[in-house]
């Protein structure tokens, strides 16, 4: 049996530690209250009966109560309670010591696997794991409820980013970009005036994505439409230069010629910028801004020629990639890119498809962009098309007091997610049980959302003035509170949720692609919508029900499933469960298929949601993706390309590692042949991590990590 501890470790069990307890409180009554040998044995014996693979260290203390008391050994129980409360004080002085020295000396394995973008042998990302071990450690022993933080632990939920807590800080957003360029904003108390030219424009924006993400965690995005207006400045600045020195020497048209030169020259100076800041930067948090550019171009837009050029350059940097220290061009992990098809370039022969053919191409080569039906969007949303925050979120239509939809310059709260795989192990095909449970535990994570936000009621806009006085979320004023922006459906708050699939299979006995199961899981999905809904309306506060972006844990709630009721078939003998709605990567079903099956539950989780496909060879099978991506703007709102490549950690080659002659792997740029120095990646997490060769030679990537 594992015994869990009050930090979370798990522990073997050791029955001694429960005889020295016993012991040590009898030593503090007389002979005649006292616990004998017996009675110590009784109660060890009870206890490891329950035959449990894991419990917690505080059921097993109550369950020793429990039995003193029924021995009649009432002062003994006094005793021994006044003796656990004596600890709990001595464990409140602080729990933070090993994991913070094992931080230090590269040892806590679980949070160098906890971001793939955060290297821990850096000082500035130690630092800030170091005050997040701290915040995790406040938030579980003093600012949660304690049945809340229980209920982490015992995998019922998953309080995400405890590491923050401690912070009146929120989770992600969709920086307000036009209104900080436009009427200016400023930084470390300097105005920064509205830019006078793209380069500029470019610049400043970089600026306020660092300042924004060191103030906040999780993602932000901005729509590069704004910066269509600053390209026009640079074309009309230099127009009128050129003109001038040299109208009526020589003919418009190599007026023309000239002026776009110089154009295209600070265009691609510009994006450079974004590019090369966004990956040199290094914010607060120890990390690259986790920022998201969205690719849009609307009819109607004035500025709609520039934004396409802008587009085009950026995806076209994308493709191109970034050197890494050994020269070599790799794909960078930021900016994620999320590109929108709509009507004119869905590949059907619109005005600007070429945008997309080269989208498709980059996508090939780097993974990016991201693919936003507007289509499809439209029908979801009220028929607005807006850019996800950060990556996956997306917010609610939320309209100001003159009735315009407005979705820059809003935010999420924070977000919980609950384990339905829990709940279905537990309710063993009962489904009377199922939803009696499921309804416990969903209010259980409402108390959980009510803490993140009156976390951040109250707390005044001088926190954060980048954020909520100078124009990334609002312009309220100094000293002024933030709560009304807490309200209303402003900002989101949402509820995750992880394993359909596995929480069906239990369930039905078939998974949710089966007519059987497919309408109990659809049926799940609509009771998590109207029960935030119904939070929603009760509360005036905007919550929404969000595919969650798992990463680790899907395997937490595995691994804690595991060790709680065994091995099941097709549930925990996996080693993690399924995101959200996801279908299992181990059913036979195609992209297209797979596409138009979870287009369905992405409607219903409209706080969030997006689907992969794997490609093979995805360089040598462009004909295909752009085939997938037309199918993508007719039937799904959010999709993205996964496949699987090599890399070298020695020279930074990402590509096809080859079996050379002597039947080794081999890398073709640098000629390592060091198995511990390659990794199969996955793109979609982006995980560069030790990898796994089994005895045949073959190539995998660790199951915890391959699975998102």
């Amino acid at each position: 049996m594992k015994v869990i501890k009050r930090d979370g470790r798990a522990v073997d069990y050791d029955r001694a530690k429960i005889n020295t307890a016993i012991e040590k409180a009898n030593k503090e009554v007389k002979q005649k209250e006292r616990a004998n040998k017996e009675d110590i044995k009784q109660i060890i014996e009870y206890i490891e009966e329950l035959n449990k693979k894991r419990m917690l260290v505080e059921d097993i203390q109550d369950i020793i109560e429990e039995k003193l008391m029924e021995l009649g050994k009432y002062e003994l129980a006094k005793k021994y309670i006044v003796y656990r409360y004596t600890r709990a004080l001595v464990r409140k002085q602080n729990t933070t010591d090993e994991s913070i020295l094992g931080l230090i000396r590269n040892e806590n394995k679980e949070l160098a696997e906890e971001n793939s973008n955060k290297n821990t042998m850096l000082a500035s990302t130690q630092r800030d794991y170091i005050a997040g071990e701290v915040s995790r450690d406040l938030t579980r022993r003093l600012l949660l409820p304690e049945k809340i933080a229980k209920a982490d632990q015992e995998g019922i939920l998953h309080f995400h980013d405890a590491d923050y807590f401690v912070q009146p800080i929120f989770n992600c957003c969709l920086i307000n970009i036009q209104d900080m360029l436009d009427n200016g904003t400023v930084m470390n108390g300097k105005m920064i005036e509205s830019p006078k030219s793209f380069q500029v424009a470019c610049t400043v924006t970089t600026q306020i994505i660092a300042a924004v993400a060191s103030n906040q965690y999780g993602g932000q995005s901005v729509d590069l439409k704004h910066l269509g207006k600053y390209l026009r400045k640079s074309y009309n600045k230099f127009k009128a230069e050129i003109e001038k020195k040299y109208k009526g020497k020589l003919p418009d048209d190599v007026i023309e010629d000239l002026v776009q030169d110089r154009l295209k020259a600070e265009l691609k100076a510009g994006v450079q910028t974004i590019q090369y800041q966004i990956n040199t930067l290094m914010t607060t948090n120890g990390q690259s801004p986790f920022v998201t550019l969205f690719l849009h171009l609307e009819e109607g837009d004035p500025y709609i020629k520039e934004n396409a050029m802008i587009i085009e350059e950026v995806l076209r940097q994308r493709y191109e990639g970034i050197k890494n220290e050994a020269g070599v061009y790799v794909t960078p992990a930021f900016p994620k890119l999320v590109y929108v098809l709509d009507e004119f370039n869905s590949l059907k022969g619109g005005e600007y498809d070429y945008l997309t053919k080269l989208a498709v191409k980059c996508s090939a080569k780097r993974m990016y962009p991201d693919y936003i039906s507007a289509k499809k969007m439209r029908e979801n949303y009220e028929g607005n098309v807006f850019s996800p925050m950060g990556c996956r979120s997306f917010l609610s239509p939320w309209k100001d007091e003159n009735g315009n939809y407005k979705f820059e310059g809003r935010f999420n709260q924070g977000v919980v997610s609950i384990n339905l795989p829990q709940i279905a192990i537990i309710a063993d095909g009962d489904e009377d049980k199922f939803w009696k449970l499921l309804d416990e535990r969903l209010e259980l994570c409402f108390e959980a959302l009510m803490c993140r936000h009156y976390a951040l009621l109250g707390t005044h806009s001088d926190i954060s003035p980048i954020h909520w006085q100078y124009g990334a979320i609002a312009r309220l004023a100094k000293g002024e509170k933030i709560d009304k922006l807490l309200y209303g459906g402003y900002s989101t708050i949402s509820l995750g949720y992880i394993g359909i699939y596995e929480m069906t299979k239990l369930m039905t006995g078939v998974s949710h692609t089966d007519p059987k199961g497919h309408d109990f899981a659809v049926k799940v999905m609509h009771h998590l919508r109207e029960t935030t809904d119904k939070w929603k309306k009760e509360t005036n506060i905007g919550f929404a029900l969000y595919g969650t972006p798992a990463e680790s844990l899907c395997y937490k709630f595995a691994r804690i499933d595991k060790e709680k009721f065994g091995t099941i078939k097709d549930v925990t003998d996996k080693g993690y469960y399924t995101n959200s709605y996801h279908v299992d990567v181990r059913e036979k079903i195609d992209a297209f298929e797979k596409l138009s099956f979870e287009s369905e539950f992405q409607r219903i989780s409209s706080g969030g949601a997006i689907s992969y496909i794997e490609i093979p060879n995805m360089q040598n099978n462009i004909q295909a993706l752009e085939t997938a991506v037309k199918f993508i703007y007719d039937n799904i709102q959010y999709a993205e390309f996964n496949t699987k490549s090599d890399y070298c950690h020695v020279c930074g080659f990402d590509g096809e590692i080859i079996i050379n002659k002597d039947n080794e792997w081999e890398c073709p740029n640098c000629g390592n042949k060091d198995h511990s120095k390659m990794t199969v990646v996955r793109r979609t997490c982006g995980y560069l991590g030790e990898n796994f060769w089994n005895a045949g030679k073959t190539k995998e990537i660790k199951q915890r990590v391959m699975h998102l």
